[in-house]
C-alpha cells in the first residue's frame, strides 16, 4: 500500500480584503519528504503556508493534515523579554522538574512534567544542533541576534517534533555558519517538510519542487538544479511554439488579405456585368446573391482561422515566463568623487562594538559590511541612521541618508503603495508617483494595494521605491540584508535597480554572490567588536565562485 498523504488542500480559495484573489480552487497534496515551494514574489507561497498553518482562513475549500504542524514564519518576532526556555515552550515543565528535584512532591508538578523527564537534555541537544549551545536557557531573547532568534524558533519546533514542518524563508538573517546548521536540520528531517526559500543551497536538499504560478502548482522531481534544467527545456519549447504561432498568424493574415482582394475583384466584375446588362436581370441578381453569400462564408472562414491562430499565439506566449526587470533613472542621487559622505569618529555602539579613530566614506563608494550574526552590523547601521544614539563618539552623514532595515518597517501597512511613496515625496504629483512606481513594477491597480497585503518581495520592492524616490533624493543608501525574502528573479531586479543608483552605498549582507554583483569598492569586516577594512585576495577558495577564502570565513 502507498504511504498516505500527510497534507492535503482541496478546492482551496482565498482572497485579500481588497478583493485580490490568490487561490481559486487549488488542489495540492504533500507526502513524506522535503518539498521546495518556489515561485515569483507575490505568487502566494507565504499565503499558502499560512493557510496550512491555520494563521489564515480560506474563503472556500479545506486543509487536512495528518498530525501536528510546525510553522516557522518569514519574519520571526519573539518577545525580547522572554527567557530562552519560554521561547522554547518548556518553561513550565522545566520549573516543575526543578521543583521536584528540590524536594517539592506536589502532584501538579508531576502532571506538568508528564513523561518529559529529559526536557532539559533535549532542549540543550536541540540548541547544540543549531549552534546555540552557548546561549543557555535562562538568558533573554533580547540577548540573542536576529539570526539566532530564527534558529531559536526552529529549535522550539524541533522540540515539539511536529509531523509536518513548514519553513518560510528560514535562511533570512542567518550567516553562513548558521545556514549550515539549518541545512543539516533540513537534510535529516524525517517527516513532511515544505520550505519556501530563495536560498539555492537549501533548495538543493529537497526531493521535489512545487512551482506555484498563477494560482496553480506544477511539480518537478528532484532538487533545484533538476528543476532549472527541466524548466529550461520547457521554456525553449515554449519559445519555439511562440515562433510557430507567430508565423501562423502572419500566414492567416496574408490569406485573409488575399481573399479580400479576390472578393473585391469579383464584386467589381459583377457590378460591371450588371451595369452592362449582358444577362437577364433575374439571372444577374441571383448570381449577385450567390456571390455575396460565397464571399461572406469565405471571409468568415479566414477570419475564424485568424482568430484561432491568434488564440494559439496567446497560449504560447502565456507559457513563456517573463520576469520583468526594474528600470529606473535616479540622476539626483549622484555624489561627486571625493565628496565627504559619512564620518565616524571614535564610535562606541550599544552592545559593545567600536569604530576606533576616524573612518570616512567619500564619493559614490560601494561598501560591503560583513561579519557573523550578532557582530553588531545592524546596530552600526541604525546608529549611523540616527535610530540609536552612540555610547561614545559621533556618526555624521553629510548628505541625505536613507536606511532600509531588515524588517522593512518603513512602510505603513494600512496605506497603499502609492500613498506610502507619497509620504516620502510630499511634493510629487500623483501622476509622477505612479509613473515612477511603474518602473518598480507597480503598474495600475498594483500601486493601489495596501502594504499589508504585499508579499515579502513586493514589500521590499515598495520600500526600496519609497526610499529611492524620496525627496530629497538619498545620496547615501544603507541596506540591511536586502536579499532576505527575495526570490532569485527579484534579486536580479534589485541588482539592476542599484546599477542606476549613483550615490554612496553601504550593504550589510551574508549573500556574497549578491555583494559581488554590486561592484563593491570597499569591504568592511565587523569582528570581535572592531570594524576594520579587509581586501579581497587571490586565489579564491576552490568552488567558491571567485569569492576570496577569508571573506567566506568572515561571513561563516
Amino acid at each position: 500500500m502507498s504511504t498516505p498523504l500527510s497534507l492535503t488542500c482541496t478546492s482551496l480559495s482565498f482572497a485579500w480584503p481588497d478583493g485580490t484573489h490568490v487561490f481559486d480552487g487549488l488542489d495540492i497534496a504533500f507526502g513524506p519528504g522535503r518539498t521546495g515551494l518556489v515561485g515569483v514574489n507575490g505568487s502566494g507561497k507565504s499565503t499558502l503556508l499560512k493557510l496550512i498553518a491555520g494563521e489564515l482562513t480560506p474563503s472556500d475549500g479545506t486543509v487536512r493534515v495528518a498530525g501536528e504542524v510546525g510553522y516557522l514564519p518569514q519574519n520571526v518576532a519573539l518577545d525580547t523579554a522572554l527567557r530562552v526556555d519560554e521561547a522554547l515552550g518548556i518553561a513550565e515543565r522545566r520549573a516543575a522538574l526543578h521543583a521536584i528535584e528540590a524536594g517539592d512532591v506536589a502532584e501538579e508538578h508531576f502532571e506538568t512534567v508528564g513523561d518529559d523527564w529529559d526536557v532539559e537534555e533535549r532542549a540543550f541537544a536541540a540548541l547544540g544542533e543549531l549552534g546555540l549551545g552557548h546561549i543557555g536557557l535562562d538568558r533573554t531573547v533580547a540577548e540573542v541576534s536576529g539570526g539566532e532568534s530564527v534558529l531559536l524558533r526552529l529549535a522550539a519546533l524541533l522540540l515539539r517534533r511536529p509531523d509536518v514542518l513548514l519553513l518560510d524563508e528560514p535562511t533570512n538573517n542567518l550567516d553562513l555558519y548558521a545556514r549550515r546548521r539549518l541545512y543539516a536540520a533540513v537534510a535529516s528531517w524525517p517527516g513532511v517538510l515544505v520550505v519556501v526559500s530563495h536560498d539555492r543551497e537549501l533548495l538543493e536538499l529537497v526531493d521535489q519542487i512545487a512551482d506555484l504560478r498563477s494560482g496553480e502548482i506544477t511539480w518537478y522531481g528532484g532538487n533545484f538544479s533538476s528543476y532549472e534544467e527541466a524548466l529550461a527545456g520547457e521554456q525553449e519549447a515554449a519559445q519555439r511554439m511562440v515562433r510557430v504561432a507567430e508565423n501562423d498568424v502572419r500566414r492567416q493574415q496574408r490569406e485573409l488579405a488575399d481573399a479580400q482582394v479576390k472578393l473585391a475583384r469579383r464584386k467589381r466584375y459583377g457590378q460591371k456585368m450588371f451595369e452592362q446588362k449582358r444577362e437577364p436581370k433575374i439571372v444577374m441578381e441571383a448570381r449577385k446573391r450567390a456571390a455575396q453569400e460565397s464571399a461572406g462564408k469565405h471571409r468568415i472562414m479566414h477570419e475564424e482561422r485568424l482568430a484561432e491562430a491568434r488564440e494559439r499565439l496567446d497560449e504560447a506566449v502565456e507559457a513563456v515566463r517573463d520576469d520583468d526587470e526594474i528600470r529606473v533613472d535616479l540622476p539626483y542621487t549622484a555624489v561627486p568623487p571625493g565628496r565627504n559622505v559619512l564620518t565616524l569618529r571614535n564610535l562606541e555602539l550599544a552592545y559593545g562594538a567600536r569604530v576606533e579613530g576616524l573612518f570616512e566614506l567619500r564619493g559614490p563608494e560601494r561598501v560591503a559590511l560583513i561579519g557573523r550574526n550578532g557582530a553588531g552590523k545592524t546596530t552600526l547601521l541604525r546608529t549611523i541612521a540616527g535610530e540609536l544614539p552612540p555610547v561614545v563618539g559621533e556618526a555624521t552623514a553629510h548628505v541625505p541618508l536613507r536606511f532600509l532595515p531588515q524588517r522593512l518597517d518603513v512602510l505603513d501597512g494600512e496605506l497603499t503603495v502609492a500613498e506610502n511613496v507619497a509620504r516620502f515625496a510630499p511634493g510629487a504629483t500623483n501622476n509622477r508617483i505612479r509613473a515612477r512606481l511603474a518602473r518598480f513594477l507597480f503598474r495600475g491597480a498594483r500601486a493601489d494595494r495596501t502594504a499589508a497585503t504585499l508579499s515579502g518581495g513586493e514589500r521590499f520592492r515598495a520600500a526600496l521605491a519609497a526610499l529611492l524616490l524620496a525627496e530629497p533624493a538619498p545620496q547615501l543608501l544603507m541596506l540591511d540584508e536586502p536579499t532576505n525574502n527575495l526570490d532569485m528573479a527579484s534579486v536580479r531586479q534589485l541588482t539592476t535597480a542599484l546599477e542606476s543608483y549613483e550615490g554612496a552605498l553601504v550593504v550589510a549582507s551574508h549573500d556574497l554572490p549578491f555583494l559581488e554583483s554590486l561592484g563593491i569598492t570597499r569591504w568592511l569586516l565587523l569582528e570581535e567588536g572592531r570594524l576594520r577594512e579587509t581586501t579581497p585576495e587571490e586565489p579564491a577558495e576552490p568552488g567558491g565562485r571567485g569569492t576570496p577564502e577569508h571573506l567566506r570565513r568572515a561571513t561563516a
